[in-house]
Parts: structure tokens; C-alpha cells; sequence
């Protein structure tokens, strides 16, 4: 069968791939311990799954509008407005299954042959993927490990030019555990209101997994509110994930062609998930508090372990829960790491290449396991490059 050339464009996302090659080693008997997938291991708490359960017996089983629930969208607007500093209006809210439409619902309405969309490399590879697909050229902006993977703002200034349609962040950072300082958005903000037609596209999926300070989104900087774009969720921040739960609070004029990309693709989220997500928002956060300090814990633990090991170097993660340390003293590429740790260590990590051309030499390890199963994990990487 030949495919339309627009498919030659898309990526994917090698968590997937490499947890699959984890799963079939286990049906074998080999002990596997997980650091690829990028989800919390905690349970989501009892208070949103009883939401959950009261809307499915009151009847929410049925077609939603395709932007979401009324109620569902206020929830959010309220949420989104005070986290930020910012007023919102609820018809500014889109909600999905899952935070990636929102991704490909904004490049779809802004990217075309012609624009230039600027992300970071490395970063989430949907993020080059979807640009490519839309046909438009992805400028990657460069996050290295000798800047502890901030950007530098010099060089992405230089990247900013009258075809930059959207610049993509993402803070906390997936999946170098970076996080933007108010300083970097503030001068990031000033570079992008030069470009009048230029959007922002400010993933904050991570936004609660935040180890000091405060978080700063870049809408709410002078002059940015309307012209960025949230995408945000509930997966990562209340251990939600197969929930299948996100959300864009957009520009006004992004509203309506974006509903209409949700009417042609996805219908609408589930109704009874999305009565959950006000028990989400409005009703105890012990919860995410709890999940951040045990991250907390596990980042001081693996750090340290990586850092024990000879050849390998590793930056201390701001956010999320992801270490990308650089492991070009073993002498081995990132893809042969993340090859042998699988195959030889039973330790299943991401090559840094799938995250971009700037993340080779690296591999990144998901910390969303037990201090126990990371510590096993060290010591068979240890093992395992010292017996290169």
C-alpha cells in the first residue's frame, strides 16, 4: 500500500517502543526495572474517582459539545486564571482526550509551508513531529547540558524572524527536568512581542512538579495573554494519565477553528472524566503534594547515583520527573546506552536522540518508580559500564 506523503513526516515517541521491548523481555523472565515511561506510579486519589463514579451514575455517559462541558470549562478558566495571575473566560477553553490535540490542534490552525515554528531540541519529539506533518520547518532551539538546559537567549533571539508563526516551551521540561526562571520568560516575551503574528505555545503539563519557587507561565507576561496559548492536563500533576485528560485555555480568535478541529477528530473527552476534573482542581491537592516531595527524594537519589557511575555526568532537574544525564564518557552513543542497559542490564531508559539531534551523548531515566527499584537501576548501569 502506498501511504500519503504527509505520513514520511511524522515521528514518534520511543517511550512506547522501548517499554514494549521491556514487556517482551519480562514475558521471558528477565527482571526489568522501568525508567522510560513517562507517567507518576501513584494512584489517582479517591476523591476524583468518586467524582468519576457520581457522574457515571448520574448519567453522564452520553455526547458532550466537542469544547467540553460547560461547568468542566469554568472550572478550568477559574484554575487557569488564578494559578496565573489572569482572568479567562470559560468559551476560551478547550478540554481533550489528553493534552496532544491541543498540540496538533494549534499547529494545524497556525503552521503551514512557509511559517517557522521554533522548539526545543531536545524536547518532547511530538513536538517536531506535528510541525513537520503540518508541513511547516521546525527551527530547533538548542538546550545544552553546559547551561544546565536552559536556552540561550542570545541564540534564540537569533532564531526569532518575520516567518516565526509559533514558539513552542515547555516548563518544566520534558525531558531534561529544566525549568524556565521569570528572568528567562521575561526576556523570552520581549523577543516574541517584536513579532507581531508570532504565538506561544507554553506546554505547563509539568507545572505542579516543581521543586523550588513558584511556577511562571509567559502568559502572564505584559502584552502575552492573547497571544499564548496554554496546554495544560490533569495526567501528570494527579497521576491521570489514563484518564486521557487535557486542556488549551487559547486566544479568542483560536476558539472557534479549533473547536471545529476538535468536531472533526475527536468528537469530545468523555463526559464522565471530565466532571472528575472539577474534583481535580477544586477539591484537595494532599495529594500533588505528596507526589512532588517522594519525586523530590527520588530526584536527590538517582542524581546522586548518576553521578557515581564513570563517564556519566548529570545536571540537577528543577521539575518534572526526568534526569537526562549526559553519558558520552562511557563511549558509548545514546542509542547503544539505552540498547545495553535494556539487553544486559535489564534497566529500561530513552536514548537522548529521540529527543532531537541535541540530545545525543544523553539518555534520559524517568524517576516515576521507587527509591529501591532506581537504586537497583544504578547499580546495574554502574555495573554495566564498568565492565565496558
Amino acid at each position: 500500500m502506498e501511504l500519503a506523503e504527509r505520513m514520511g513526516r511524522l515521528g514518534t515517541e520511543s517511550a512506547f517502543e522501548v517499554l514494549a521491548r521491556a514487556k517482551a523481555l519480562e514475558s521471558q523472565g528477565v527482571d526489568v526495572v522501568h525508567l522510560e515511561i513517562g507517567e507518576p506510579d501513584f494512584e489517582t486519589a479517591p476523591h476524583i474517582k468518586a467524582a468519576a463514579v457520581e457522574a457515571l451514575d448520574a448519567g453522564y455517559t452520553h455526547y458532550v459539545p466537542s469544547a467540553g462541558i460547560t461547568e468542566v470549562r469554568q472550572a478550568v478558566a477559574r484554575n487557569a486564571g488564578e494559578r496565573r495571575g489572569l482572568e479567562y473566560d470559560w468559551g476560551q477553553v478547550i478540554i481533550t482526550p489528553g493534552a496532544k490535540p491541543i498540540m496538533f490542534f494549534t499547529l494545524l490552525a497556525l503552521a503551514e509551508p512557509g511559517a517557522e515554528v521554533i522548539y526545543p531540541d531536545p524536547g518532547f519529539p511530538i513536538y517536531a513531529s506535528m510541525v513537520n506533518f503540518c508541513g511547516a520547518k521546525p527551527v530547533p532551539m538548542p538546550l545544552r547540558g553546559e547551561l544546565d538546559y536552559h536556552p540561550d537567549l542570545d541564540e534564540f533571539a537569533s532564531l526569532v524572524n518575520e516567518n516565526t508563526r509559533l514558539v513552542i516551551l515547555n516548563s518544566p521540561h520534558n525531558p531534561c527536568g529544566s525549568v524556565l526562571s521569570p528572568e528567562e520568560i521575561a526576556a523570552i516575551a520581549e523577543i516574541v512581542r517584536d513579532r507581531s503574528d508570532a504565538y506561544v505555545l507554553s506546554d505547563e503539563v509539568y507545572k505542579d512538579l516543581l521543586y523550588t519557587g513558584a511556577h511562571a507561565s509567559i502568559a502572564a507576561m505584559p502584552g502575552m495573554q492573547d497571544r499564548t496559548i496554554i496546554l495544560d492536563g490533569l495526567p501528570k500533576s494527579y497521576a491521570m494519565t489514563g484518564w486521557r485528560l487535557g486542556y488549551g485555555v487559547f486566544p479568542q480568535p483560536l476558539v472557534e477553528g479549533v473547536t471545529k478541529l476538535a468536531v472533526n477528530s475527536v468528537s469530545c473527552a468523555s463526559a464522565f472524566s471530565q466532571m472528575a476534573m472539577i474534583a481535580a482542581l477544586e477539591g484537595p491537592q494532599d495529594a500533588v503534594s505528596a507526589m512532588r516531595e517522594e519525586f523530590l527524594k527520588r530526584r536527590d537519589v538517582v542524581v546522586e547515583g548518576l553521578r557515581s557511575i564513570p563517564g556519566v555526568t548529570c545536571p540537577m532537574p528543577e521539575g518534572a520527573f526526568y534526569a537526562f544525564p549526559s553519558i558520552g564518557g562511557t563511549g558509548l552513543t545514546s542509542a547503544e546506552f539505552e540498547a545495553k542497559a535494556l539487553q544486559d542490564a535489564g534497566v529500561a531508559v530513552l536514548s537522548g536522540s529521540a529527543f532531537g539531534k541535541y540530545g545525543e551523548d544523553c539518555v534520559r531515566l524517568s524517576y516515576a518508580n521507587s527509591i529501591e527499584n532506581i537504586q537497583k537501576a544504578i547499580d546495574r548501569l554502574r555495573d554495566m559500564v564498568e565492565s565496558l
